[in-house]
């Protein structure tokens, strides 16, 4: 951050300043009040006034977590209320085929604090109607009724449907212009937990109370406005992880989604090219590679092609970037797919220590040329060969060679000036590897 390392000072107000500064306090602490009133006061949900309240107060504290819950409860018990299940079944009369509808209180206000209402599904006839030759009074029905009745059934029907379309439509707009509102404050916020978390608990409401198909769309729209987040701040933690979330989720039978690891792939491939130094980019690859492997059917030689790549793939990335940890991190990530035990869940976990040496081989001596290409002081770098020469003398099933200690020595020498500050882990090194 830009304020790191800068000491704090004490600036002086004018009057008319603190004079402001005391009128905003005031004001916050009024809505605060009114707040914690309604809170407190159950009729007050159904007030669109409590809604507004709770927008004023998030405008200016989004952390005010009580704010949050209380606009959850006002939606809760409006248009993102379930719709009821209605009057119980009962058999119109043989010579009538209108029905009532009454309003009910889960539409009282629409996500603009304007009232609306909504009408309570129709009432069906009873299924003996029309089909024993007498009405649920047990009266005998004429031969009429038994048409009558079902053209009644069909009239129900269109009723329900068009009910139906009415409240998916104030849910999908409700939640449309709840995700709208959270943006402004989002982008103003981008670590704020509680407006992630209010987004998440509108988009959890697409699926309890919207068709597949409709809430599936409010969640692709997420995963764009995500991507859109992530192009500002490519490195925020809290945005990668709600990514992950999205993407479960669409991947789902909730939303009756299916795999999406081939669009991830390449997605981080993306972000990699546009910053090396993207750690998040490099560890949500690390996690989508072995499940995108399993979905390809890949055999062992086509698992080693894609591990051999990887790893081209990072090297080209410390040529340009030596110093950037990211790219240590997933070089470390790669190393580690070589040493764990064969069998193991890893890129290619049928690779024998005959193919393994090599590989590892051929690293160390990569990351040696890179230090004449460089200057000295890639600390990272000497860290890496201080795990894998080690490593690769466990591969081979040997000890380390007077060479080896040699090197190891030297490049501890090198450490301790980069780094005095960890002089206790290079003491505990010079300990485990006997080079005393």
């Amino acid at each position: 951050m830009a304020s790191h390392g800068v000491a704090r000072t004490s600036r002086a107000r004018t009057p008319a300043q603190y004079q402001a500064d005391q009128d905003k306090i005031a004001a916050y602490r009024d809505l605060d009040a009114r707040l914690l009133a309604a809170n407190n006061d159950s009729s007050a949900l159904a007030d669109p006034a409590t809604l507004s309240l709770t927008a004023d107060l998030l405008a200016r504290n989004p952390e005010h977590y009580t704010a949050w819950n209380v606009r959850r409860r006002c939606l809760t018990c409006g248009s993102l209320s379930k719709r009821s299940p209605g009057p119980s079944p009962s058999a119109p009369s043989a010579t009538s085929s209108t029905h009532s509808t009454a309003p009910t209180s889960s539409a009282a206000w629409s996500p603009s604090g304007s009232a609306a209402t909504q009408p309570a599904p129709a009432s069906r006839p009873h299924p003996s109607s029309g089909r024993s030759g007498t009405t649920a009074e047990g009266s005998p029905a004429p031969d009429a009724a038994v048409p009558e009745a079902n053209a009644t059934l069909k009239t129900d029907d269109k009723i329900d449907d068009k009910t139906d379309d009415k409240h998916n439509a104030l849910v999908l707009n409700t939640l449309r212009s709840e995700l709208q509102f959270t943006f402004p404050l989002i982008k103003a916020n981008p670590k704020c937990y509680w407006i992630w978390n209010y987004r998440l608990w509108l988009l959890q409401q697409a699926i309890e109370l919207l068709p597949v198909a409709a809430a599936r769309r409010v969640w692709d729209e997420e995963l764009g406005l995500v991507a859109l987040m992530l192009t500002k701040d490519q490195r925020n933690f809290h945005a990668w992880g709600y990514r992950r979330h999205v993407v479960r989720t669409l991947e789902s039978e909730a939303l009756a989604g299916s795999t999406m690891s081939e669009a991830e792939f390449a997605y981080t491939e993306r972000m990699i090219s546009a910053g090396l130094s993207n750690f998040s980019a490099w560890h949500h690859r690390s996690q989508v590679i072995p499940r995108l492997l399993d979905e390809r059917g890949f055999n062992d030689a086509e698992r080693r092609a894609f591990l051999d790549a990887e790893f081209s793939l990072v090297r080209r990335a410390l040529d340009v970037g030596p110093e950037d940890q990211s790219c240590w991190y997933y070089h470390q990530f790669l190393v580690l797919n070589i040493t764990e035990p064969v069998g193991k869940q890893t890129i290619a976990p049928n690779l024998c220590a005959e193919d393994k040496v090599p590989i590892l081989q051929s690293e160390i001596d990569n990351i040696k040329d890179l230090l004449e290409d460089y200057d000295d002081d890639l600390k990272l770098a000497y860290e890496a060969l201080m795990d894998y020469t080690p490593a690769l003398a466990r591969l081979e099933g040997r000890d380390e060679t007077e060479a080896n200690r040699a090197e190891l020595q030297g490049w501890l020498a090198k450490l301790r000036k980069l780094d005095p500050m960890r002089k206790g882990r290079w003491d505990d090194f010079e300990r485990a590897h006997r080079l005393r």
